[in-house]
C-alpha cells in the first residue's frame, strides 16, 4: 500500500472558477481518510485529481513517494469505485471483475484466483458471478464494483460517493462492509461523501471541505468536540450545532452571554452565565459580538438536566416535537432564535408549551462573529 501526499493542490476551471484552492493533505499508509462537505465543495474534484482523471492547475501529488502529476491514470496503481458502479452491462459479474486483469494480460489461473478471492471477501456467490449486472440489486452491484477494484491489488483505493444510490438500510450495511474490508486489506483508502454520518462512522480521519478549501482535518470525535470554525461545527453533527448571536458582558458573578434580540419584535434576549474555565478564554472578548454554539444533546429541560444551573437557562416555546424512538427532537424558539434540543423520549413536551431549557456550558463553544473562527 502507499502514502498519498497533496502539496498546494489547486484546480481552476475556465472563467476563473476555483474548485480546489491550495489544498495540503498527507494520507498515511493504510489510513482510511474521508473527504466530506456539501455539494460543490471540491471533494470529488480532489479525488479525481489524485486518480489522474482531472488535470491539476497547480501543486504536486505524490503516491508512494512518486510524483504523479504527469503519470496517466492507468499507471498510478490506484483503483476507483464510482457512484454509478460503472459496470459493463453485457458482461457477467465474473468478467466485469476480471476485465482489468485481462487487459493487462495476467495468466488465466491468477485472474481466476484473484476474482474468487475477492468474491469470497465480499460474499458474492458462484451463482452471482455468472449473472449480468441487471440481474443484481443495487447493493450487489456495488459489491461487484468494489470487487473489481480489489482484484487489482492497488496501492490505494478511491471511493467517490459509492453509497449514494442505495436505500437507507443498504447504506448502513455497506458502510460496515467497507469498514471491515479496510480492516482486512490494510489498504490506503480515500473516500468521498456528502453524508457526515458516513464520514463520522468510517474514517480514521475526516477532511472537511467548503468552497474548495480544507476547513479542518482531524479524527472524528476531535472534529465533533473541537471544531475550528462555525462551518465545521454546523456541518458535523445531526441535528447540527445551534448558534446564537450575542455579546459577552461582565456582570455580577463573572462573564455572561447576552443573546441578541430580533429588532422590533419586543422579545427579551436570554442571559446565561459562562462557567469559570470558559470565561478565562473569553476575557479579551468582553463587549464584542460573538456567536454562542451549543449542540442539541447539551440542551435539556431544566427539570430533567443533570447539568442544570439556574443562571444557565433560556425560556423557549416548543414549536415542533419529533419522536425518534430512542430520543426526541424539540424544535424551540426563544423569541430571537430557533434552536433544537435532543432529549430523552420519556420527557414529555407539547407544541406551544413554554420550557426553561438549560445549557451545558462545559461543552459549549464561542465563535468570532466576523471571522467565524472558534475563540473558546
Amino acid at each position: 500500500m502507499a502514502k498519498v501526499l497533496l502539496e498546494n493542490i489547486s484546480k481552476v476551471y475556465p472563467g476563473g472558477v476555483k474548485a480546489v484552492d491550495n489544498a495540503n493533505l498527507e494520507i498515511g499508509d493504510q489510513e482510511f481518510v474521508v473527504l466530506v462537505g456539501p455539494s460543490g465543495c471540491g471533494k470529488s474534484t480532489t479525488l479525481r485529481m489524485v486518480a489522474g482523471l482531472e488535470e491539476i492547475s497547480s501543486g504536486k501529488i505524490f503516491i508512494d513517494g512518486k510524483l504523479v502529476n504527469d503519470v496517466p491514470p492507468k499507471d498510478r496503481d490506484i483503483a476507483m469505485v464510482f457512484q454509478n458502479y460503472a459496470l459493463y452491462p453485457h458482461m457477467t459479474v465474473y468478467k466485469n471483475m476480471a476485465f482489468g486483469l485481462m487487459l493487462r494480460k495476467y495468466p488465466k489461473a491468477e485472474i481466476d484466483q484473484r476474482v474468487r478471492e475477492a468474491a469470497q471477501i465480499l460474499g458474492i456467490t458462484d451463482e452471482q458471478l455468472q449473472r449480468k449486472p441487471k440481474a443484481l440489486s443495487g447493493g450487489q452491484r456495488q459489491r461487484v464494483a468494489v470487487g473489481r477494484a480489489i482484484v487489482r491489488k492497488p496501492k490505494a483505493f478511491l471511493f467517490d460517493e459509492p453509497l449514494s444510490n442505495l436505500d437507507a438500510k443498504m447504506r448502513v450495511q455497506m458502510r460496515a462492509e467497507i469498514s471491515k474490508l479496510h480492516n482486512r486489506l490494510k489498504s490506503t483508502m480515500i473516500y468521498v461523501t456528502h453524508d457526515q454520518v458516513e464520514a463520522m462512522t468510517m474514517g480514521d480521519r475526516i477532511v472537511v471541505m467548503n468552497n474548495g478549501v480544507i476547513q479542518q482535518v482531524d479524527e472524528p470525535l476531535t472534529l465533533y468536540d473541537n471544531p475550528k470554525n462555525m462551518f465545521v461545527a454546523g456541518f458535523i453533527g445531526s441535528p447540527p450545532m445551534n448558534f446564537f448571536k450575542g455579546t459577552i458582558e461582565q456582570r455580577s458573578g463573572g462573564l455572561w452571554f447576552v443573546e441578541q434580540t430580533a429588532s422590533g419584535n419586543g422579545a427579551k434576549g436570554f442571559l446565561t452565565r459562562i462557567n469559570e474555565e470558559m470565561a478565562k478564554k473569553l476575557t479579551g472578548h468582553v463587549g464584542k459580538p460573538v456567536v454562542f454554539g451549543s449542540r442539541p444533546e447539551d440542551i435539556n429541560d431544566q427539570r430533567h438536566a443533570s447539568f442544570a444551573q439556574p443562571d444557565q437557562t433560556a425560556s423557549a416555546t416548543v414549536e415542533v416535537v419529533e419522536p425518534m424512538g430512542a430520543e426526541i427532537y424539540l424544535y424551540l424558539n426563544s423569541g430571537s432564535h430557533s434552536f433544537v434540543a435532543r432529549v430523552n423520549p420519556h420527557e414529555k413536551a407539547e407544541v406551544g408549551q413554554k420550557l426553561d431549557m438549560a445549557f451545558d456550558m462545559r461543552k459549549c463553544h464561542f465563535f468570532d462573529l466576523q471571522t467565524e473562527q472558534v475563540i473558546a
